[in-house]
């Protein structure tokens, strides 16, 4: 037998073979450990270097802005195409202006500034742009109101064979601003006599296309009595709005109506039922969107079906919110009738203009419009008006422009792109320019072209609200400086005259050419109507 001392050296043996193999296992992991994460931290290394490497190369390969035109080009785009503001456009501009080279980025100042001067070009060229071309023009026309007393005339040059060149209604890029004017009040012979001067410099227009007002219809009548004779054109959307306004204005239940729909949004804010308010439509030019608020609550009242319902349920708490909305069913089903119709029409006339087609298509649409409706019978007489007149300036076969949503739009967007919480008339007047027509690099140039004095003889004469604002508001007792500024002159923009342009009876549309594949009608002017005499192939 083993003795108790020869079964203990047997033990330690045991152990340290144990330890000696397990010591073994343990440095070599450790080995192992160090070796792989030095060989992560090489491929780590070698990735961030590759990155860096293909970064550098990405900039290196980017070009860089070599001329200040460039830079002015790039910054009138990112105002006119990508509609950022002003303090955008510095900011985006310091972001990426070490990629693009720039060694200073241009302060808001001087943004504004060559946008300013955009404005000034384009009145200064556009005149040459005119005169370039023998092509025919609708002078579209409307006036806006901005902040304080000042109302915005402004006058758009829109071709006439634009549905020939063009696919879709007239937008921003398709027309040319040819004069822009501020005044207090605008009556039948002030309108009369700016758009006299514009047509001594710019020619004068086959037609005027305007909404319903009647001071822009006065100006119209009275330029034909100075011998400037032009056919008028109503827009579209103005002549369906009116039309439904004088049908459904003077309906019994028409103030209920609003009335209740008043009500419901008033429950419904603030409450788990607040995704179904009504939609906003404003008291002025009410019928323009008044569909809108009419179609909300046909589609409102068709979640309240007929039969009982749990009295805490969200039905239950809608048929609470109702007040007297249910009770106009038959006043909501004959409006949208009527509206559903007209609305059609006016898509099928905005996007391919007034043509013997689109009488034809637009008289199948209202035939679901009772016959004896004057909804129906005031639109077809005025398509039959303005068939008339397309055929008289010989586009019954292209499509006459019928929408002045252009100058709508113009407006909207003066009013709310690069102006602040003061929307002052003149500062909106003086860039409806830039926001019409297509950008080019020579805009660019031009802009450069224009020195400061010529933009201060401009800007500084005009009386300003913000300036108003900062000196009155802080000052207690200096109202009555509000009354010395308002003795300042407006904005009127118009192009300038050349000598060689001396007779007024000259028609323009456009400053570039387009090749199109359709048969372009030529026509002949034979007492003051236009007669087809060919089918020949041009190139706009």
């Amino acid at each position: 037998m083993m003795s108790e001392k020869s079964k203990l050296k047997k033990s330690r043996a045991n152990w340290k073979e144990k330890a000696v193999k397990k010591g073994e296992n343990e440095r070599y992991l450790i080995k192992e450990n160090k070796r792989i994460k030095k060989e992560r931290d090489k491929y780590k290394d070698d990735l961030k270097r590759l990155k860096n490497q293909e970064k550098v190369g990405a900039i290196q390969n980017i070009s860089t802005i070599s001329d200040k035109e460039t830079l002015v080009y790039i910054t009138l785009q990112l105002f006119l195409i990508a509609r950022i503001s002003f303090r955008g456009i510095s900011r985006v501009l310091s972001v990426i202006g070490s990629y693009l080279g720039l060694s200073k980025t241009p302060c808001v100042q001087t943004i504004i500034n060559w946008v300013t001067r955009l404005s000034i070009s384009r009145m200064k060229k556009i005149s040459h742009k005119i005169t370039e071309s023998s092509r025919d023009f609708i002078c579209v026309i409307d006036i806006s109101i901005g902040l304080g007393a000042g109302k915005i005339l402004a006058v758009l040059l829109l071709d006439t064979r634009h549905h020939l060149l063009n696919k879709g209604a007239p937008m921003l890029e398709n027309v040319h601003c040819v004069g822009v004017s501020v005044a207090d009040t605008w009556t039948g012979e002030t309108i009369a006599d700016f758009l006299e001067k514009v047509i001594v410099v710019g020619g004068q227009p086959v037609s005027y296309l305007k909404d319903g007002g009647t001071e822009l219809g006065k100006a119209a009548r009275l330029l034909n009595d100075r011998g400037y004779s032009s056919v008028c054109i109503d827009d579209v959307s103005h002549v369906i709005a009116n039309l439904l306004k004088h049908e459904y204005q003077e309906h019994p239940m028409f103030e209920t109506f609003i009335s209740a729909c008043g009500k419901v949004s008033k429950k419904f804010k603030q409450s788990v039922l607040g995704c179904l308010v009504p939609p906003k439509v404003s008291t002025k030019a009410r019928f323009m969107n008044f569909h809108r608020l009419v179609k909300w609550a046909e589609q409102l009242l068709k979640h309240s079906p007929k039969g009982g319902v749990p009295k805490d349920s969200l039905i239950s708490k809608l048929r609470k919110a109702f007040d007297k909305l249910p009770e106009c069913k038959t006043f909501i089903s004959k409006f949208l009738r009527d509206a559903d119709s007209l609305l059609k029409c006016q898509k099928v006339l905005k996007t391919k203009g007034l043509s013997q087609d689109t009488y034809n298509e637009c008289q199948d649409l209202v035939k679901t419009i009772p016959e004896r409706s004057a909804v129906r019978i005031g639109f077809e007489n005025w398509m039959k008006k303005e068939l008339s007149i397309a055929i008289k300036l010989g586009l019954g076969k292209i499509g006459m422009p019928i929408s002045s949503d252009c100058i709508e739009s113009l407006f909207g967007v003066a009013k709310h792109h690069g102006t602040g919480e003061i929307k002052d008339a003149n500062g909106i007047a003086l860039r409806l320019p830039t926001f019409c027509g297509e950008l080019t690099p020579e805009d660019a140039k031009n802009v450069l072209n224009i020195s400061v004095k010529e933009q201060q003889n401009l800007t500084q004469s005009l009386p300003s609200l913000v300036k108003q604002r900062r000196k009155v508001l802080s000052n207690p007792g200096s109202l009555e400086d509000i009354q010395l500024c308002d003795t300042q002159k407006n904005i009127e923009l118009i192009p300038e005259s050349k000598k060689r342009v001396k007779n007024p009876l000259i028609h323009v549309i456009s400053d570039s050419c387009h090749k199109i594949d359709v048969p372009f009608i030529a026509l002949k002017k034979q007492n003051e109507s236009f007669v087809e005499i060919e089918t020949i192939e041009v190139a706009a």
